[in-house]
Formats: C-alpha cells, structure tokens, sequence
C-alpha cells in the first residue's frame, strides 16, 4: 500500500500538472494572436495561397480542437486520480467515479473561461465551456472502451 504522499505524487500529480497547463494556455499564451504566430507560418509554408479566411478558419479549428483534447486528457486522469487502479484490479467500472471526473472537467472549464474573462487577450464563451465538457465526456469515454477492449470490466 502507498503512504499518503506516494498516492499522491502517482495519481494527483499529474492532475495538478494538467490543470496549470490549462491554466498558463487560458492565459494569454493561448491567445489567438500568439497561436497564430505558429499556426500562420506552417499553413503559409504549406499552401502560399491560402486565404486569410482559410488561416482563420484552421486557426478555429485547431484552437476548438485543442479546447477538446485537454478536457479529454484531464478527465482521463481525474478518473485516473478518483480510481486509483492498481496492477491485477479486477473491481468492475465505476459509473460514479466517472461522472465525478467528468464533472470536476467540466467546473473547471467553467472557471477556466471566467479566468479568461479577466484577460485582455481572450473572451469567455461558454461555447468553450460545452466543447470543454464534451471533450471530457470523450476523455471518460476513452478510458472506458480502452477498459472492455482490455477486459477489465
């Protein structure tokens, strides 16, 4: 059995991790204009016609799908967290630990866009706040099939 501290460093750690990776890019580091730094050059290099349209609509699309992909990320590793799996765990899944890692995703992104209120750089939509909560329904969802293709439950 782990000591308080190991259970932590193991499976909190990496949440809180997380969470100020989410945080930092609320910021204005994730803002449209330092995204586009990036993302402008590579889609120039790419297709020198492209559109500034075009530029735009990739940028949203990866903006929106990044929006996605952390909120699927966290809510694996809330589940992770709340779960505490262990070589050989043959408990059966737990509905209630995933909804409980889908809804701590989802009040975070809720703070994360009223934090993004407060910086000049960004907005707050709560369009975000459902792509947020959708790509942690997908996180906990992932690790569930992951689970049943691996027969854990």
């Amino acid at each position: 059995m782990h000591s308080y501290g190991a259970r932590f460093i193991i499976y909190w750690l990496p949440v809180v991790i997380w969470l100020c990776v989410i945080f930092t890019f609320s910021g204005d580091a994730g803002s449209t204009r330092r995204t586009s730094r990036f993302i402008t050059p590579i889609l120039r290099w790419l297709m020198p016609n492209i559109s500034d349209a075009a530029i735009r609509q990739v940028q949203t699309v990866v903006r929106k799908t990044a929006h996605l992909t952390e909120y699927a990320i966290l809510a694996a590793l809330l589940w992770r967290a709340l779960r505490r799996p262990f070589r050989g765990d043959l408990r059966p899944w737990n509905w209630r630990e995933a909804s409980l890692a889908w809804m701590i995703a989802f009040l975070f992104a809720v703070t994360d866009e009223w934090h993004q209120s407060f910086v000049p750089e960004r907005q707050a939509q709560a369009i975000d706040v459902l792509i947020d909560a959708s790509g942690a329904l997908l996180g906990v969802a992932g690790v569930w099939t992951f689970g049943r293709r691996l027969r854990k439950w």
